[in-house]
Parts: structure tokens; C-alpha cells; sequence
């Protein structure tokens, strides 16, 4: 084998010497350049992406941000409303409490008057159906009949 005999080394280092001179030259001329091109190229763009992934990342805050804000104000709005919703349901309420003890009290006052005027009146037709009993109890009592002026008067002796 040629590759093994040492008389035909020195021709054979002189010829990969040349060769990889040559790969060298075209490599570095042709095939570096592009490799470099196309590697300068991926690092702009993962640049540039990172960028824009930032600037998002940035824009995603202040939107979430804004939307927090947007929250806590309309919490706080409907709060508000409902506070204020309260406190007039609780006024109306405490006017129609107001009005409906002024007519239970007028009620009330009328019924105690109707029960007075009943109760007077009842006493009178007492006084009278007692006045009438004892009457009739006297006449018994004593065989003749008495007058209604007399058991008044004996009635009224006694109280």
C-alpha cells in the first residue's frame, strides 16, 4: 500500500498541505462568509425578537395595570351605588315606617274612642237595665210597684 511506504510520505504531506490550502482559501472565501452572514443574521433576529418580546411583555403590564385600575374603580363605583342605593331604601323605608305608625296611631285613637263611647254607652244601658232590675226586684220584694224616679233616687242615695 502506498499510503504506508515511507519513501512516498513527503509527496503525500506536500499534496494535503496544498489541499487544505485550497479547502482553506475556499472555505474561508466562500463558505465562512455565508455561515457568518446567515449566523449575524440569527442573532438580529433573536435580537429583534427579544426586543419585541419585551416591548409585549412591557404593553401586557400596563394593560394589566390599566385593567386593575379599571377594576378597583368600577368596585369601588358599584360600591358607591350600592351604598347610596341603601341609604335611599333606608330613607324610603323609615318614611313609610313613619307613615304607617301615624295611621296605625290615628287607628288606634279612633278604636280607644269607639271603645270609650261603647263602654259609656254601655254603662249608661247598665245603669239603666240595673235601675230596672232593681226595680222589679223591690216590686217583688215588696208586693207594689215603684215608680223608675224612686229607684233612680234610691239608686243615686247609694252611690
Amino acid at each position: 500500500m502506498p499510503q504506508l511506504d515511507f519513501a512516498t510520505w513527503p509527496p503525500q504531506l506536500i499534496w494535503l498541505a496544498i489541499t487544505f490550502g485550497i479547502l482553506y482559501l475556499v472555505i474561508s472565501k466562500f463558505a465562512l462568509p455565508k455561515i457568518g452572514g446567515t449566523i449575524e443574521s440569527r442573532q438580529n433576529r433573536i435580537a429583534s425578537d427579544l426586543d419585541e418580546a419585551q416591548r409585549l411583555r412591557d404593553d401586557s403590564e400596563k394593560a394589566i395595570a390599566a385593567y386593575e385600575a379599571a377594576l378597583a374603580e368600577a368596585k369601588a363605583k358599584a360600591h358607591g351605588i350600592a351604598q347610596e342605593t341603601r341609604d335611599t331604601l333606608k330613607a324610603e323605608i323609615e318614611a313609610e315606617r313613619a307613615s304607617l305608625d301615624a295611621q296605625l296611631n290615628e287607628r288606634l285613637a279612633k278604636a280607644e274612642a269607639s271603645i270609650a263611647a261603647t263602654k259609656a254607652e254601655a254603662l249608661k244601658s247598665v245603669e239603666q237595665v240595673a235601675s230596672e232590675a232593681a226595680g222589679a226586684i223591690v216590686s217583688q220584694l215588696i208586693g207594689s210597684k215603684t215608680t223608675a224616679a224612686a229607684v233612680k233616687k234610691a239608686i243615686a242615695d247609694a252611690k
